[in-house]
């Protein structure tokens, strides 16, 4: 790791790199956020300037990937779905049931296109009405009632 980061008082995370400048309310991206969510993760400065870069997470002192973490969390919302528990209608728009890593929810699934299949594993996303992405990190690993709500949509 060719830098180091500190929070200001304000919670901001500020990073300095090994020639001295100091960037105030960096963000980190990943690159890879659901194949490979630990590697590839770029410090971004406000103008969109990538000022750091970790080729993994573990690169980092414990201390940072602390504040790392932190910030990739308020920054990205994906629940993950666990199980399907109902949809209204098996055509779309309709609404779905499910239980997520974060409690159970409801959403509308505006149509078919909205579930994609990600990566070379067996990963979905689901787009709902209101922009959220809702994870689904193996549809064969699901219970079997939501395999079998989940096959009438793919």
């Amino acid at each position: 790791m060719n830098f180091t980061l500190e929070r200001n008082a304000f919670g901001k995370l500020i990073l300095s790199n090994a020639q001295g400048e100091r960037f105030e309310g960096v963000v980190p991206v990943r690159t890879f956020p659901i194949q490979a969510p630990d590697e590839g993760i770029s410090m971004v400065s406000l103008d969109g300037h990538e000022v750091g870069w970790l080729s993994h997470l573990s690169d980092a002192t414990q201390e940072a990937q602390q504040m790392i973490r932190a910030a990739l969390e308020q920054r990205e919302f994906m629940p993950v779905i666990e199980r399907i528990v109902s949809v209204s209608s098996f055509s779309t728009p309709c609404t779905w049931s499910v239980q997520t890593d974060r409690g159970e929810t409801e959403f509308v699934l505006r149509g078919d296109e909205d579930i994609r299949r990600v990566g070379i594993d067996h990963s979905l996303l689901i787009a709902d009405t209101h922009g959220i992405q809702y994870l689904v990190r193996d549809q064969f690993a699901l219970d079997a009632a939501s395999k079998k709500i989940l096959d009438r949509f793919l």
